[in-house]
């Protein structure tokens, strides 16, 4: 298969790079740089400026652009380009499908799992209604640029949760995990939606090649809390699980980014993939967490 990728330069489209070629996948990335091979085609997405010639070369596209969530606080100016970032490249790739003459069979959209907000107590499939708060309103956008692919174009919304990997959400914790000052936070009761690095890709690799359309949940089969993920970043490193930050002081440094990121409540279930028979390497955070202590340590 041949697939284009668009923002592939972090950590999920490293390992994406890899999975696909070891599964003897051909790839292509588009940069907004001048090109430095022949595998690397430029695009301007804020331009909304692509050569719709380069859709006909193929089968595939994925699409993981879009600034990260992690820039903190989240001012005016960083919400703008949160949405701006991600709306400007889906629409831009949406746009030169319909415009080519031979458009890609399939379009794998990046997406999150904040597309249900704060919802304590409930488990969330993919048919699960659209939540409440910035983040959910951006995802909400996002996804319809993305269904304004061609008609015959299969269209999968890839709803990402938390990723342990190197480079992840999660890495900032891991010299406090290390120093002894790793803690519940915000009470840790609450679900986060957290996924391997490895099973991250995978799981894009593996829509790619199955029928899933819409939206599909990626996280891990087995929901953990905040406590539990803290903790099993604690003894993955052996040290202990001590120091609690309060909700208050997390609402009070990071504002809505603290409620939405951090203190929502999301038991996310991955049951597209799971009825689709996909099968995670990394079922538990503990597995996730011993990986990725293990790459830190290479």
């Amino acid at each position: 298969m041949r697939v284009l990728l668009a923002g592939a330069s972090g950590m999920i489209g490293g390992e994406l790079r890899r999975q696909l070629a070891e599964a003897g996948h051909e790839t292509r990335r588009l940069v907004r740089r001048e090109p430095a091979g022949s595998d690397e085609l430029r695009w301007a997405p804020e331009e909304r400026s692509v050569d719709p010639g380069v859709f006909d070369w193929a089968d595939a596209v994925v699409n993981l652009s879009g600034s990260s969530l992690q820039h903190l606080p989240w001012t005016r100016a960083t919400k703008r380009r949160i949405l701006s970032s991600r709306l400007q490249a889906t629409g831009t790739l949406a746009e030169g499908m319909r415009r080519a003459d031979s458009p890609p069979a399939v379009f794998v959209s990046g997406s999150a799992v904040g597309y249900y907000g704060d919802r304590p107590g409930q488990q969330l499939t993919e048919a699960a209604t659209k939540g409440r708060g910035f983040l959910a309103d951006v995802v909400d956008a996002w996804e319809a640029a993305a269904r304004l692919a061609p008609p015959a174009t299969r269209v999968a919304l890839a709803r990402t949760g938390v990723v342990i990997g190197r480079g992840g959400a999660l890495t900032p914790l891991l010299p406090l995990a290390k120093a002894g000052l790793a803690g519940p936070l915000g009470g840790g009761r609450q679900h986060w939606p957290w996924v391997s690095l490895h099973d991250e890709a995978a799981a894009l690799v593996h829509l790619l090649t199955s029928s899933l359309e819409g939206p599909v949940n990626i996280a891990g089969p087995t929901p953990a809390t905040a406590g539990e993920i803290v903790r099993a970043l604690a003894q993955a490193v052996r040290r202990p699980y001590l120091l609690p930050v309060p909700r208050f002081a997390i609402e009070l440094v990071l504002q809505d980014a603290g409620r939405e990121l951090l203190l929502a409540d999301q038991l996310v279930v991955p049951r597209a993939l799971l009825d689709d028979g996909f099968v995670f390497r990394d079922p538990t955070i503990e597995d996730a967490m011993d990986r990725l202590v293990e790459v830190r340590a290479a």
